[in-house]
């Protein structure tokens, strides 16, 4: 996951193809359809329009929003979004939006231009990651070096971060929408009550694997806020700055790493798919999982896990079986929306 390495098309041409343009419309678990609903039939339903990126970030915002808002999505799932591109679609559904979330932390910077040049006057983006930690929380890895000045952006895998994403976007929601006051709130203190009980679960779970085995090497620098909560290293990432492939000095020097470090896995993810990682594990010994992900969301739209609750269970379940822990003890945590109402529609598709 990270920051769109993408060409900025220029902002006239775009909104020229915002009248004729159709919107895929999101699934009622926050995640991209294959509906579509014109443009200009939306002023007429009375809900909130808005846009957010990530998938994880977009079911946040469903959980919060449910049916009370008309929600879409701009990053497709499984979508290799460093080289993802915008399309003329996506000025779109900017230029129709009341309400903009983005991560924010120099994660999305084309996206955000594009949605500059293209919101309503009245519309608002909102950055979540910049109203959640101050600068001296920011991290800086492997991944993300000082130097480039980009810290990490990847907060969500911290579920303490994505609950005060939830919180900000439910103070965005009563503001716009205060007639719906009540269902955001609502909504907001179920979820709550589900990412308290989840964070415990993590504890739990990590806290069973033994102590010199709460390390993590992974293709990409996505667990700088997860791993000081739930007291696990990460020892390393492949993917340099720049994303491109790492240099030999760099992979001999993490196989050392890994053999001083007596660590029983690896992880690698299912949208970065990395022959290098395979190959560093064979030689340091060590067994390669290649399902670790941190914005892809597991299952299919309308499954019950198809969730950011079911991405954060399912690492955590990949991470315990692969470290010497016990999976089973989050195996079965309520991964389904908490709105409610995502069940009654998807049985009438």
């Amino acid at each position: 996951m990270t920051i769109f390495h993408k060409f900025f098309l220029p902002a006239l041409i775009l909104v020229a193809l915002v009248a004729c343009s159709n919107i895929p419309q999101t699934q009622p678990d926050g995640s991209a359809g294959s509906s579509t609903v014109n443009a200009s039939s939306r002023a007429g339903y009375g809900n909130l329009n808005v846009v957010t990126t990530v998938s994880p970030i977009t079911n946040i915002v469903y959980n919060i929003g449910g049916d009370r808002i008309n929600l879409w999505g701009i990053v497709p799932e499984g979508t290799n979004s460093h080289t993802f591109e915008l399309a003329p679609s996506d000025a779109t559904k900017l230029a129709q939006a009341d309400l903009i979330f983005v991560n924010g932390l120099h994660l999305e910077l084309p996206a955000l231009k594009l949605a500059e040049a293209n919101k309503k006057d009245e519309a608002e983006i909102i950055p979540l990651g910049e109203q959640t930690i101050t600068p001296d929380e920011y991290v800086y890895d492997f991944s993300f070096p000082k130097e480039a000045g980009s810290p990490n952006p990847h907060l969500w895998p911290n579920p303490l971060y994505a609950l005060r994403y939830a919180e900000i976007v439910r103070d965005a929601l009563v503001k716009r929408d205060p007639a719906n006051s009540d269902y955001f709130k609502q909504n907001y203190d179920a979820f709550q009550a589900r990412i308290e009980a989840l964070d415990q679960a993590i504890k739990e779970t990590i806290n069973s694997i033994p102590a010199d085995n709460r390390k993590l090497l992974t293709y990409h620098d996505s667990w700088a806020y997860f791993a000081p909560r739930y007291g696990v290293t990460v020892v390393g990432a492949i993917q340099p700055a720049d994303f491109s492939e790492p240099s030999a000095q760099e992979v001999a020097g993490l196989i050392t790493q890994l053999r001083q470090e007596n660590v029983p896995a690896i992880f690698g993810s299912e949208v970065f798919p990395s022959p290098v990682l395979d190959q560093i594990a064979k030689e340091a010994g060590v067994q390669y999982i290649d399902t670790l992900r941190d914005d892809d969301l597991p299952g299919q739209p309308g499954d019950s896990n198809h969730s950011y609750l079911g991405l954060m269970v399912e690492d955590v379940r990949i991470m315990a079986e692969s470290l010497g822990g016990n999976p089973d003890l989050i195996v079965n945590f309520d991964t389904s929306n908490v709105t409610g109402v995502d069940q009654a529609v998807e049985q009438a598709q």
